[in-house]
């Protein structure tokens, strides 16, 4: 068709929503552009203006089905997670299936593995797709989580000469078969998978234990690199760090972070996830947004707050509900 559209990662893509009314892929179907990478849904498709190529992204969400295994949920007792009684932010309510093609205007749609797609059309769709949107840089951008300092082996990092060249992917702990949640050690190009999390998921503890035995301080997680940076963190200093000299360490083991796209969420994106998840449960326990019927009476009222009795209210109260 002639039609060259390559996306090399220097333009912000606003692909989350119809930027003209905010529908998202499971209101209708979007279609972000590859002049400006911008999303419409289809009821504002035409002011795209002269834009013949798209990526269309529909989104499709049901109820996630319980497994006849499955126990019933518990009933939330306590304001945490991972813990008897508390939050268990690692089940979702509702499983998401995603299905992109590449829209031509005029002429037909294509799936991404269709042999009649242009080579440089398919590939500007898979860096749409595993792009960061605009919305999500802001929101890591703004989110007040701690401040990353420089690590102290930054400067001078050791870097074995050992012949180690890293492919472009997919990678494998190489203690296990995890193929997730993967960090590679900057000193010797080892891959290992990450910690476990609190709710059982996350890797097998191999790169910590790594570092156990080598003392090999830093490691990137392998996923999050992107021409703007990755997630590094050091073992010694025991937090995520920055390292000012991560494309000299990459390229030392073959990684062109200039070529690299991110495919994995990143440290910062996680913690967001798991805090919107504890908001939304937080929510429903509270019954926010609901219209609440104010009561009194007998056992509705509690005792008044003189401004320092809060505690003992509570004690009180406690104490004659369980007369």
């Amino acid at each position: 068709s002639g039609i060259n559209a390559e996306y090399g990662g220097s333009t912000k893509i606003y692909k989350d929503q119809c930027v003209y009314c905010f529908n998202t892929p499971l209101h209708s179907a979007l279609y972000v552009d590859f002049t400006r990478y911008w999303a419409h849904c289809e009821k504002h498709l035409d002011k795209a203006g002269e834009a013949r190529v798209f990526l269309k992204h529909v989104r499709v969400a049901r109820e996630r089905e319980e497994d006849e295994d499955e126990d019933p949920p518990a009933k939330i007792t306590r304001l945490a997670i991972g813990v008897d009684g508390g939050f268990d932010a690692s089940k979702e309510q509702y499983e998401y299936t995603d299905t992109y093609t590449v829209f031509v205007r005029g002429e037909k749609e294509y799936s991404l593995d269709d042999s009649a797609l242009p080579e440089n059309l398919r590939v500007t769709a898979r860096n749409v797709i595993n792009f960061q949107s605009a919305g999500a840089q802001e929101q890591n951008a703004q989110w007040d989580g701690e401040e990353r300092k420089v690590s102290r082996f930054a400067d001078d990092l050791l870097q074995l000469d050992n012949g180690v060249k890293v492919p472009p992917g997919p990678w494998q702990c190489s203690m296990c078969e995890k193929r997730d949640n993967l960090w590679m050690n900057l000193t010797c190009g080892t891959i290992l998978c990450g910690r476990r999390y609190y709710d059982g998921t996350g890797g097998n503890n191999h790169a910590v234990d790594y570092y156990e035995r080598t003392k090999y301080p830093l490691a990137v997680k392998l996923g999050t690199i992107t021409p703007q940076g990755a997630d590094v963190y050091s073992y010694a200093e025991d937090d995520m760090v920055l390292d000012p000299n991560l494309a000299k360490h990459l390229e030392h083991f073959g990684i062109n972070m200039m070529h690299c796209q991110q495919t994995e969420k990143t440290m910062t994106e996680l913690e967001i996830d798991a805090n919107m998840n504890l908001k939304f449960e937080y929510d429903s326990i509270l019954e926010s947004g609901v219209a609440l019927k104010p009561l009194y009476g007998p056992g509705y009222l509690g005792l008044v707050n003189m401004g320092n009795t809060c505690y003992m209210n509570s004690v009180l109260q406690v104490l004659l509900n369980c007369v």
